[in-house]
């Protein structure tokens, strides 16, 4: 019988490092041209977004706010354009602030309390912006993270339960080196996201599984344990195409906190009864209305069940109307970006 290789002998960072200098992701842009902002932005951008959705996004970003002083300076409208579509803009919103604060301080922090203190930044983000940009050695512990170490060390119970995750900061805190940290951070990250996935790990390939506690007793689809689901609510509301004879669409800025904060979205209400009491409100003479077919977004913690409603107005010269190109340069929810550009692709009909 071949007697596996004893634990004790297995150095959990030494063998991440060895396969990473082979395997490791490098080409990625934001580890191009390295700096705090662009570690920063790539890590919030990361933030429950996969790296093949957030390359172009990424790319167009920092093409258009290159410096966190472009950032700072640049009115919040043209942020949350640049974002819309990534989803969870509070995000963008943090980003903003937070780069303003960096600004006002002078520097880019560079120690963990500093860090903490700017708006969107976390413990982990905060260890990957050390680790990675000023080579410190701080843990960290994102979703690929405790993917890892939940399987490595067969640890039962959700991670998301304040005792599970303090062991696992713990782990984190005593496995991550002191040299180079920087390309173990990143390597964590990269064996998470491209060989111990969520489902489907290919475990055969993998620098850890002579050692992995799941592997060796053919546990791994049971790490991480999953959380308990509930069903998600349903919200039923009626969005409004609100169209005058120009072929202008009425937009809203939504407030600044909440789902969609800051973007520019169509007024919403709970039914057509509704609808026609807001167009009276806003003093519009309607013409003509349609109930298109419902349509769901889902968020995180809802279902969002809406039904566009046309209304053909009369009324020119109301601010809140928007032409084609003033709403394709506004920062939008991608449902309502897709509404609109189907509504532009068809024939325009005059009544």
């Amino acid at each position: 019988m071949t007697l596996k290789k004893p634990l004790l002998e297995f150095n959990f960072s030494t063998e991440l490092l060895t396969w990473f200098d082979i395997n490791g992701r490098k080409n990625l842009p934001w580890q191009q041209e390295k700096s705090p902002y662009r570690v920063w932005l790539s890590e919030i951008m990361l933030q429950q977004t996969q790296v093949i959705t957030v390359i172009p996004y990424f790319e167009a970003f920092i093409s258009r706010f290159p410096t966190v002083e472009n950032l700072a300076a640049a009115p919040l409208d043209d942020v949350l354009k640049h974002w819309a579509g990534l989803g969870y803009y509070a995000r963008a919103r943090n980003l903003h602030k937070a780069a303003q604060a960096i600004v006002e301080r002078g520097y880019f922090p560079n120690t963990l309390p500093e860090l903490l203190e700017l708006s969107g930044i976390g413990k982990s983000t905060a260890g990957a912006i050390l680790s990675i940009a000023f080579k410190k050695s701080q843990p960290i512990l994102d979703g690929n993270v405790k993917r890892v170490l939940t399987r490595f060390y067969a640890i039962s119970g959700w991670t998301g339960a304040r005792e599970i995750e303090n062991q696992l900061w713990e782990i984190s805190e005593k496995i991550t080196p002191i040299e180079r940290c920087d390309d173990y951070t990143q390597a964590i990250m990269d064996l998470g996201a491209t060989l111990c996935t969520r489902s489907k790990p290919r475990c055969v390939d993998c620098p850890m599984a002579r050692a992995c506690k799941a592997f060796l007793t053919s546990t791994v689809s049971n790490y991480p344990a999953k959380k308990t689901t509930k069903k998600l609510p349903i919200k039923h509301i009626f969005f409004l195409i609100v169209q005058n004879e120009n072929q202008e669409i009425w937009l809203e800025q939504r407030p600044t906190n909440g789902i969609w904060g800051g973007l520019w979205s169509l007024p919403e209400v709970e039914n057509s009864e509704a609808a026609q009491h807001w167009c009276h409100a806003q003093n519009l003479k309607i013409q003509h209305q349609q109930i298109l077919s419902s349509q769901r977004h889902t968020f995180s913690h809802y279902h969002l069940d809406f039904t566009p409603m046309v209304i053909h107005v009369e009324a020119i010269g109301n601010e809140n109307f928007h032409t084609r190109q003033q709403w394709q340069n506004r920062a939008l929810p991608a449902p309502i970006n897709i509404i609109l550009t189907d509504r532009a692709e068809l024939p325009i009909h005059r009544r």
